[in-house]
């Protein structure tokens, strides 16, 4: 059986890891933590970034940065996984979903104003297949609105919106490093990225649990107490070893997988000048890092029969999110503006076909292969 995916493996975590635990420091924020902040404090030119968790986390913290509180409304897509809307649904955020664009599944900008109310208080772009969201449009909404933007880049990693790296360009933004991303921490893992240093020191408190104390280890207070609310935000040093490891074949990795990606993509081609299927579109000014490969075919029904002939041929492809607006949750905690003319729709076409760093050829041109039979 073909995968949907393997947690990349680089061959160094081994050692990081055998390292940070025969450290003295294996909680948070030891020697391999401040070596992946500073690699993308540098990499992304943001003033700070904070290894969390998980991606999850970091939203979490985001949320709280920002002070949403009960009754504020937060403008998404509904076509995201369920931590982009939970983070704030925790703090009693209304989530006010908007509709896709179909060509690259991410929010529509120009239904974005439309949705502003007097109670909204932060937009959250979600940057799908690592493929930006119109960025220039929505700062610009933000600013002229005074809202805060918090970019949920958790597929974002080493793409770029007009050659800046996704995840630096709003207030703040959020990466994952799941065992699925281009990138892990050993399964789990996340990173909050900060853009605005006035979050900075409020931030590394609400991380350390509402204490001061990374204060108190950099000498700034003779002893640290609690000041204000917070959580246990913090990796062990063990996760930060494994992903250290990554870090230092970052770009090797991310051309190992753009050589994957281009290999369906040009291969599959046939397929869509037959109009057979839609593949992924890269808008101008974007470059991605191959973190998804996946086809549109015509229908539900057309996807549930794809679906079961890639398995019955030892391939795993699966579908992506149920929109949100639809879910039990959904119904509850949010609202959905405007018309819903794709995001259900195109969600129902959508599937995502094996990618991982390392994937041998002939792994994929049997997955490519056993498509076009399909159609065949």
């Amino acid at each position: 059986m073909i995968p949907f995916n393997k947690p990349p493996y680089t061959g160094n975590e081994d050692q990081y890891v055998l390292a940070a635990m025969r450290s003295q420091k294996i909680s948070g924020d030891g020697d391999f933590s401040k070596r992946c902040q500073v690699w993308f404090e540098e990499k992304l030119s943001c003033p700070k970034a904070l290894l969390t968790p998980s991606c999850t986390q970091a939203l979490e913290m985001a949320a709280l940065l920002i002070d949403v509180q009960p009754g504020d409304e937060i403008i998404m897509p509904s076509y995201t996984f369920v931590s982009t809307a939970n983070a704030f649904v925790l703090r009693g955020a209304k989530i006010v979903f908007v509709d896709v664009r179909p060509d690259t599944m991410n929010i529509d900008e120009r239904l974005i104003e439309a949705a502003i109310t007097p109670k909204t208080k932060a937009i959250v772009p979600v940057h799908y297949a690592g493929i930006a969201c119109e960025m220039d449009t929505i700062m610009d909404i933000a600013n002229r609105h005074r809202l805060f933007v918090i970019e949920d880049a958790a597929q974002g990693m080493m793409s770029t919106y007009k050659e800046r790296p996704l995840g630096s360009i709003g207030h703040m933004a959020a990466y994952s490093f799941h065992e699925t991303k281009n990138y892990t921490s050993g399964g789990e893992g996340g990173l909050l990225i900060i853009n605005d240093a006035r979050f900075i020191n409020r931030a590394e408190i609400i991380r350390e649990k509402g204490t001061n104390r990374s204060q108190f280890f950099r000498g700034m207070v003779d002893k640290y107490s609690w000041v204000d609310v917070g959580s246990s935000y913090l990796p062990c040093d063990i996760q930060a070893a494994f992903l250290w490891g990554q870090l230092e074949k970052a770009e090797e990795i991310n051309q190992n997988r753009l050589q994957t990606w281009s290999f369906y993509h040009e291969s599959l081609q046939p397929l869509v000048t037959a109009e057979k299927i839609i593949l992924p579109t890269l808008p101008k000014g974007c470059v991605h890092n191959a973190h998804m490969l996946y086809i549109k075919v015509r229908d539900l029904e057309e996807r549930t029969a794809i679906l079961g002939y890639l398995k019955d041929k030892g391939i795993l492809a699966v579908f992506h999110y149920v929109p949100l607006h639809s879910a039990v949750a959904g119904l509850q905690f949010s609202r959905f503006h405007g018309e819903d003319r794709f995001t259900t729709q195109e969600s129902e076409r959508l599937i995502r076909l094996p990618v991982w760093y390392g994937m041998e050829k002939s792994e994929a041109n049997h997955v490519i292969q056993s498509v076009i039979e399909f159609y065949a």
